[in-house]
């Protein structure tokens, strides 16, 4: 565990900035802390492409105390587009090294304490992937939620351009990495809260709500249903669904904090890229 934060200031979110989208790049170029003190959690899917992943996470390391990144399936992509081509492990190696380079944390680095308002807890990102355990109603086998996924035409672009490289495949990268981050979620003090920051939720209830609930295939894993009570979880952020909303699940809050795609977030009334605060709640609890 690393340094605390000061005595002030706000715990904010956001993920899914995706800005292969001018629309959304220029959302980025316009977010802001509320004070010197305040962090940002960044919650996966920031571009595909190395070069976008940089400037964004350099735009924002420039302007928070502290941003802490947890990668999206995109930002593991090798991209036609990107002159960068690494494949599965080396080329969130390389992420990391990047994010290091920015001083922004990454799910390899010691798991920094917030202290400010609503604290103490441990902030973790998390990088798990997913195993094709949430299948869709009926299917039993991941080659039955595949068979059925392609037969709706909803088959997420993973299959395609996410490569498990060296492991045999993603569901064997995401056994992996789920081992060893339990073991480092376990180690931390019994009496500490954590934030847990990853791009899918850990429990399959915020998928109640998809269109296309063959896409749950590419959302998360069983394996982690029971972490929010195991690891003392104060609050569960995530990505990816780009349905941004808070959720109560066994006492415990999910926050989806996605900006999504332009085409997505014109339709709300909300205002698109708004910094969702994790602590101090805005209920005023803790």
């Amino acid at each position: 565990m690393t340094s605390t934060a000061g005595g002030g200031g706000q715990l904010l979110a956001i993920s899914d900035l995706h800005i292969g989208y001018e629309e959304n790049r220029a959302l980025v170029e316009k977010m802001r802390p509320g004070s010197d003190e305040d962090w940002l959690l960044v919650a996966g899917d920031v571009a595909e492409t190395v070069a976008d992943i940089r400037w964004a996470l350099e735009t924002l390391a420039g302007r928070f105390r502290k941003v802490v990144w947890a990668p999206g399936n995109h930002e593991l992509w090798t991209h036609p587009k990107d002159s960068v081509t690494l494949r599965g492990v080396a080329r969130y190696e390389h992420l990391v090294d990047l994010c290091r380079e920015l001083g922004v944390i990454t799910p390899e680095d010691p798991y920094p304490i917030w202290d400010g308002p609503g604290g103490p807890v441990a902030v973790a990102p998390l990088f798990l992937l997913y195993d094709y355990s949430f299948l869709p109603s009926g299917c039993t086998t991941k080659e039955e939620g595949l068979r059925y996924a392609h037969g709706t035409g909803i088959v997420c672009n993973d299959e395609f351009l996410l490569h498990p490289d060296p492991y045999p495949s993603r569901e064997a990268w995401c056994e992996a990495r789920v081992a060893e981050t339990e073991r480092r979620l376990a180690a931390l003090p019994e009496d500490l809260p954590t934030v847990l920051v990853n791009h899918y939720p850990l429990d399959r209830h915020p998928m109640d709500v998809l269109w296309y609930p063959e896409f749950a295939m590419w959302c998360g894993t069983r394996l982690t249903a029971d972490w929010h009570r195991r690891f003392r979880v104060e609050t569960m952020v995530y990505g990816h669904l780009h349905i941004p909303r808070t959720t109560w699940h066994e006492g415990v809050r999910f926050e989806e904090v996605s900006v999504g795609y332009p085409r997505e977030w014109r339709k709300r009334s909300d205002p698109p890229g708004r910094l969702r605060r994790i602590l101090p709640r805005e209920d005023g609890t803790r």
